[in-house]
């Protein structure tokens, strides 16, 4: 509360969250952000896209971070997507054995974005999904989605989210399969065929 020209009490507004970008950029991502999946894994699966604004333009400096499960449904319990030498401080990279489930990868200059991660499994009544987070300029607060990948219809039906959606809805949420283990997933912040996007309470 603050006292106005009358010194009578008033309500002070919130003030709104300081935007995420482009200012992310220069400390957040991390070399090999996008390599989830342990090197020449054989359940490794390529997903790409484009992020848009509502006027459609791709947006070269938004930032997004993606979990899933390993192709068992478990999550990850290994540490360090990002791991530092102890003695020099300098950049490690993964370890390219242990698979963590958390990538973070930015968009180039034409809006693409590309993750190479484990075919995620089936978590309880969910079929498998992607967990994604997006940061972009002008957004006050990061937006949570989610990717899944088609191969299972049945699985698809049965998902509690997905069955509460009507058919263009639901279709934002699932990846298109390109062969040979990549999908295309795109995803639009606004305007025709917005992405869903979830709100965690």
């Amino acid at each position: 509360m603050t006292k106005s020209d009358t010194g009578r009490p008033q309500d002070v507004l919130p003030t709104p969250s300081h935007t995420v970008g482009p200012f992310y950029g220069y400390a957040l991502p991390f070399r090999g952000g996008e390599d989830i999946a342990p090197a020449g894994h054989p359940d490794t699966v390529t997903v790409h896209g484009y992020v848009y604004d509502g006027a459609g333009a791709p947006l070269p400096d938004a930032l997004l971070e993606v979990w899933g499960p390993d192709p068992e449904g478990d999550l990850a319990t290994a540490d360090g997507s990002m791991r530092r030498d102890p003695a020099s401080g300098g950049f490690l990279g993964r370890n390219g054995v242990e698979f963590t489930g958390f990538g973070r990868i930015q968009t180039d200059a034409d809006g693409h974005w590309y993750v190479r991660t484990l075919r995620p499994g089936a978590r309880g009544r969910h079929a498998p999904y992607l967990s994604v987070c997006v940061f972009a300029r002008g957004l006050l607060t990061h937006l949570f989605t989610r990717i899944h990948l088609p191969d299972d219809e049945a699985a698809l039906a049965a998902d509690p989210l997905l069955s509460r959606l009507g058919d263009d809805r639901r279709a934002t949420l699932i990846a298109v399969a390109e062969g040979r283990g990549t999908y295309r997933f795109d995803i639009r912040l606004q305007g025709e065929g917005e992405t869903v996007f979830l709100e965690f309470r």
